[in-house]
């Protein structure tokens, strides 16, 4: 198949990238490099720079490739962000999505898998969340894509596309070869943060609450290798090809880590102490969000294989004490 992989210059996009071309599968990438990075475009891709808003990029692309389905990852992604500028993100996720959809009905691409977010649960009623659960995101980011999942599905009933979206808890580590990681700017996942104290770019790692109500007082989260989330995507793209219904799956190991936990297991693989600060709670931080993954491990047959925190880390690590400064030079 050739598969049209958006933002596969992005953190999750460029390691799917990796594992679909070692998987035999011919690929084409588009990138705005808004927060992409050139270094991380696989040699064996073809890219396109150009930004998913503009239709006649999209179209041009469509129409140079003969493409058989999309994997879409194009979307801007910090919580925070959303709510100082929500308008960003109707623009970019929102639109951005209206735009590709409209150009994949005029040239007859019918399967599209897509990014989408634990955030769309918002506070969690009960733990696992189950992707039956109420969706009642609480920032705008988890607000534009589920928008982006109802859009998909109204596409699909009057047009005939069929899409997974695929809701993800925290991402991390990075590919076993060293060769592509977690690169952001500002950084404001916890991992990646943690390793800049052993890195000598940060002297201590905050905590941003330690009274909730959880065993050791800190949030807890499901921790989801990077490769493995790039492994559920093919899956999913297989799962179109193969000519199923549209679906919606979790992505996580169905475990949780506390804070704390994870900035013991940082102590323990790279040997540095790693001061910790407690800080008040940031608003909107659940305690606990934790994935029931047993629909994608049933209907997909995913089944990840970096589930251990250690080994989540040591990749992590092995990226960042090689690249302290991402992809800069």
């Amino acid at each position: 198949m050739k598969i049209l992989v958006l933002g596969g210059a992005g953190y999750i996009g460029s390691h799917t990238v990796s594992e679909l071309i070692d998987a035999g599968e011919e690929v084409v990438i588009a990138d705005n490099l808004e927060t992409g990075h050139m270094e991380a475009v696989h040699k064996d891709a073809k890219f396109y720079e150009g930004d998913i808003r503009n239709r006649e990029f999209v179209d041009s692309v469509f129409e140079q490739e003969k493409i058989d389905g999309v994997i879409h990852f194009a979307a801007n992604s910090l919580v925070g962000e959303s709510m100082k500028n929500p308008l960003k993100y109707y623009d970019n996720n929102l639109y951005g999505t209206k735009v590709l959809l409209e150009s994949m009905v005029a040239h007859g691409v019918d399967k599209i898998v897509f990014s989408s977010t634990a955030a769309t649960y918002g506070e969690p009623e009960s733990i696992p969340i189950l992707e039956t659960d109420r969706t009642e995101p609480t920032n705008p980011y988890g607000e534009t894509k589920l928008s982006m999942e109802k859009m998909m599905k109204w596409t699909g009933v009057a047009h005939g596309l069929r899409y997974v979206a695929l809701r993800y808890f925290n991402a991390c580590g990075a590919h076993v070869s060293g060769q592509i990681g977690e690169a952001h700017n500002p950084e404001t996942h916890l991992i990646p943060l943690i390793l800049q104290v052993p890195n000598g770019q940060r002297e201590s790692i905050s905590i941003y609450g330690d009274d909730y109500d959880t065993k050791d007082g800190t949030c807890v989260r499901d921790y989801i290798h990077v490769t493995d989330l790039a492994q559920a995507h093919i899956l999913a793209m297989k799962y179109l090809a193969e000519g199923k219904e549209s679906n919606v799956f979790n992505l996580g190991n169905g475990v949780g880590f506390t804070v704390k936990e994870v900035i013991e297991t940082a102590r323990k693989v790279t040997g540095h102490p790693i001061p910790a600060v407690v800080s008040p709670r940031r608003a909107g931080d659940p305690a606990k969000l934790i994935a029931s993954s047993e629909k994608a491990r049933n209907v997909l047959g995913w089944n990840p294989e970096h589930a251990d925190l250690e080994e989540i880390i040591a990749t992590a690590w092995k990226w960042h004490k090689d690249h302290p400064n991402g992809y800069a030079k």
